[in-house]
């Protein structure tokens, strides 16, 4: 049978090692610890109103912001609710690996399509790996007054913002003169391309979206 001096120092040792857990905040702690403070202040709230709000104690609220605690599912739901934000948003950040496209001036995927042999270019500034949902942004230059205009159809959503330049644009039945700083928001269903070159040379963001 342990002796009472053997269970103190098993209960110091105890002490010990929890106060060290606590001390040593991982990266999951530290990430909701920063959004619990980012969406606190932004809500202009005191960590006083913030503990009345969701029935924690303001010490409790303390120890989350400075990462000195690891929070239970049913803390976390309390806090989200309380900052009135989803639960993910307290973990954003936390999976710091995000994929991103850096395009030089000038570079980028060149893409044939019909009507590019007539003066027509194309070129994709970047694609998102393995997303089915990713934005597909394309610089459009047009340098030649072909007789030959290529009409697209493709699901989801397009954005046309020209550049330069000065062309009448279709979109199923209806057309659109744009020039530099115009905009169009299309349904990618519909029939859509340059059909008039104003004024040469015209270059536009297409940006496509499933």
């Amino acid at each position: 049978m342990a002796t009472m001096t053997e269970q103190a120092g098993d209960r110091a040792e105890d002490q010990q090692a929890e106060a060290v857990a606590d001390q040593a905040a991982g990266k999951l702690e530290q990430v909701i610890a920063a959004q619990v403070r980012h969406y606190r202040t932004a809500a202009g709230l005191s960590s006083a109103e913030l503990a009345a709000r969701t029935g924690l104690s303001k010490a409790m609220i303390s120890r989350v912001e400075t990462a000195t605690t690891s929070c239970s599912l049913t803390t976390l739901q309390r806090l989200a609710d309380g900052l009135k934000v989803p639960v993910t948003a307290l973990f954003r950040g936390a999976d710091t690996d995000r994929d991103a496209t850096f395009t030089k001036s000038g570079q980028g995927s060149l893409t044939v399509r019909s009507g590019t042999q007539h003066g027509h270019e194309y070129r994709v500034l970047g694609t998102l790996k393995g997303r089915t949902d990713a934005l597909e942004p394309t610089l459009v230059t047009l340098t030649d007054a072909s007789d030959v205009f290529p009409l697209f159809q493709h699901p989801g959503t397009e954005f046309i913002y020209m550049l330069s330049g000065r062309m009448v644009y279709g979109h199923g039945s209806y057309e659109y003169a744009m020039e530099a700083g115009d905009s169009l928001l299309l349904d990618g269903e519909g029939p859509h391309g340059p059909l008039e070159l104003l004024d040469l040379p015209i270059s536009f963001l297409a940006i496509s979206a499933k």
